[in-house]
């Protein structure tokens, strides 16, 4: 597609469009959690899953996505992908149990997997021009992280007038938009000389994914458990075998060389940190909001729009800061600004002034927008043409993977906080005791019945322990992103670095 070509900003729409979409499902069921709990009644385990499963799955197939786009076609695999994903959501919004609900996110993942990609992917060859790259890259940016952080506004509008299944049933318009304007303008591309598909990398790149964060997520919530450990185990060998592999094969899943790139590898840690606050951020912040605040789902989406809209402005302008200041420092930055909002949030969570969390939430929003915006923009810079849609998938894995992790991790330790610091009134009844030990969403459950005085202490002491065990976890997380926030200046370029230079081309 030329660079005058008028079908590259309808093109460009399409792709927005399906990242936006994408991210809005990675965060939209912060505020659907408590619904979902009434309704399906989920184990405390299967909530994290249901938050989770599909990050997971997108995460551990991203690579082989990306692989299969760079041989059948990144528009084919894209409209493919987007047409299983809306199809998918519908037996999704009418499950009817828990497990049923983690099975069809799970399948999400899967199709999901193959849209992020190639999206990214397909903007090398739309946009020719390095400066409309940019512009282009920041406004897919800035739909990815509108979409993450308007996640909970998203719900909230829907699960004011409608069930819990809507925030499922909405993808399908969505994506037939998708469709539509995306068969006639996008321009097909793919590696001219990919190779054959090696299936043992394929296998290992799950095994080693999926393995090592699922047994992180059930190590921090049960302990040093055996089978846990062993599947920890067989993640790392299998992630280690896959790289040695990747090494030796003439037309390797992810080229992993590119990890001696300073700039990619930076990159990727940012793209992955970004997310990871911003995902964790919402996800728990939407529960306090509603579990503590006692805020509707609409009046909780709300009080977060200020990280969606910073979001919005800082990923359009990502691209004039970076030409000013260079990569590093405003990657650096904008994972600074995420540490600074988070830690901000655990100082105000007692607060009944609204502007005191309207800052910290601005923050993290446009923070999240500077790094991934420019973390994006610069995996393009350093990869191969040819292989645009494996070096995409390699920074979306790290965005699928801080998302998963931000749930996983900051929420094993919201659930171990708040189980250890929960002060249970004396009397309670053991089938309420268990209940409330679980998360906050069964206590308010299983009182239902409870005299008047039970009732009060029992929520004076869930709001205490919820409280307590949110501050903990956003300060872990503020802690995260300001060390991450050194790593980038470290190993992105500052301004007099192009991107020849940064790669050693």
């Amino acid at each position: 597609m030329t660079s005058k070509d008028p079908r590259r900003w309808w093109a460009l729409t399409a792709m927005s469009l399906a990242v936006f979409l994408v991210a809005v499902d990675g965060t939209v069921l912060s505020l659907a959690t408590p619904s979902i709990v009434k309704d399906l009644q989920p184990t405390a385990s299967q909530v994290l899953w249901i938050g989770d499963i599909y990050s997971f799955v997108l995460a551990g197939l991203l690579i082989t996505m990306g692989n299969l786009g760079d041989r059948v076609g990144r528009k084919r695999l894209l409209l493919i992908g987007g047409t299983a994903f809306a199809l998918i959501s519908i037996p999704a919004a009418y499950s009817t149990s828990a497990e049923q609900l983690i099975a069809f996110r799970a399948l999400m993942g899967v199709a999901g997997a193959t849209l992020m990609p190639s999206t990214l992917a397909l903007m090398r060859s739309t946009f020719s021009d390095p400066v409309e790259r940019s512009f282009a890259i920041g406004v897919w940016s800035a739909m990815g992280a509108a979409g993450a952080a308007a996640g909970p506004l998203f719900g909230g509008i829907l699960l004011q007038h409608f069930w819990w299944g809507s925030v499922f049933l909405v993808n399908v318009p969505i994506m037939a938009l998708v469709f539509l304007i995306g068969m006639p303008s996008l321009h097909e591309s793919c590696d001219p000389n990919p190779g054959t598909l090696d299936v043992l990398s394929v296998g290992l790149s799950l095994v080693g994914i999926i393995g090592v964060v699922y047994a992180v997520k059930e190590l921090a919530i049960e302990g040093m458990a055996t089978q846990y450990v062993v599947v920890g185990v067989m993640g790392v060998i299998a992630a280690t075998w896959f790289v040695r592999r990747q090494l030796v094969l003439d037309h390797p899943l992810v080229d992993v060389r590119l990890f001696r790139s300073g700039p990619f590898s930076g990159a990727v840690l940012a793209t992955m940190l970004a997310v990871f606050g911003l995902a964790g951020s919402v996800f728990f912040f939407s529960q306090y909001l509603q579990f503590i605040k006692g805020l509707e789902p609409l009046q909780a989406g709300l009080f977060q729009l200020p990280a969606t809209v910073a979001a919005l402005v800082a990923a359009l302008v990502a691209g004039n800061m970076m030409r000013r200041l260079g990569r590093g420092p405003v990657v650096a930055g904008g994972l600074l600004a995420i540490g600074v909002g988070m830690a901000g949030i655990a100082l105000v969570l007692d607060s009944t002034v609204y502007l005191a969390f309207a800052i910290p939430l601005f923050l993290i929003g446009a923070g999240d927008g500077l790094a991934l915006t420019i973390a994006s923009d610069t995996v393009l810079a350093v990869a191969p043409k040819d292989r645009a849609g494996a070096a995409s998938a390699v920074s979306e894995t790290g965005y699928e993977l801080g998302t998963a992790l931000g749930i996983a991790l900051l929420g094993s330790i919201l659930t171990a906080v708040y189980q250890a610091t929960l002060r249970l009134p004396d009397g309670l009844p053991a089938e309420v005791a268990r209940a409330a030990e679980q998360s906050p969403g069964e206590a308010f459950e299983a009182m239902a019945g409870l005299p008047p005085a039970f009732a009060t202490s029992l929520t004076d002491a869930v709001h205490v322990a919820f409280t307590d065990a949110l501050q903990m976890t956003t300060w872990a997380g503020a802690a995260v992103l300001i060390l991450g926030a050194g790593a980038a200046w470290r190993l992105l370029p500052g301004k007099n670095a192009a991107v020849n230079e940064m790669v050693g081309h």
